[in-house]
């Protein structure tokens, strides 16, 4: 995995930069109207070594917890917010406005903070269980529904 100073810079670039138009891939992940995502670390998939599976979802949220004390002195502790509720509003039908609507599907909670009229969030995602861990940030100007 890469060093928490690059994950540190990855977000300061994250919050520095304006927000696209639409909504594509950019050089650290995807971004749309009013939201970031930057994939800080991936792993390997599981089709090969499920046996693996626990420790590294084990290692990816350590990892994420690690860089959450380094942000936590910068805006202090942080809400840890489910975003299970917001996965079954989107899948009752509900239109969710992103990154959230998307995060839900693959993401079930973040460490959130607030600061500077933008929030930023840390999560460990996976689209299922053969597939790799991210560890993902996230910087957005939508509050969280």
């Amino acid at each position: 995995m890469t060093t928490a100073r690059h994950h540190l810079a990855t977000i300061d670039l994250l919050r520095a930069r304006p927000f696209p138009r639409q909504r594509g891939r950019s050089d650290v992940g995807e971004a749309g109207p009013g939201y970031h995502i930057a994939e800080l670390a991936t792993s390997e998939d599981f089709w090969e070594d499920p046996e693996r599976w626990e420790e590294v979802a084990d290692q990816y949220e350590a990892e994420r917890d690690a860089l959450g004390v380094l942000l936590a002195e910068r805006w202090g502790e942080p809400h840890v917010f489910s975003l299970w509720s917001v996965f079954e509003r989107g899948a009752g039908g509900e239109e969710l406005p992103e990154p959230w609507g998307t995060l839900s599907a693959h993401v079930p909670d973040v460490h959130l903070w607030r600061a500077e009229g933008r929030w930023m969030a840390l999560g460990v995602s996976q689209w299922d269980r053969e597939l790799p861990f991210q560890l993902l940030a996230v910087v957005t100007e939508t509050d969280p529904p």
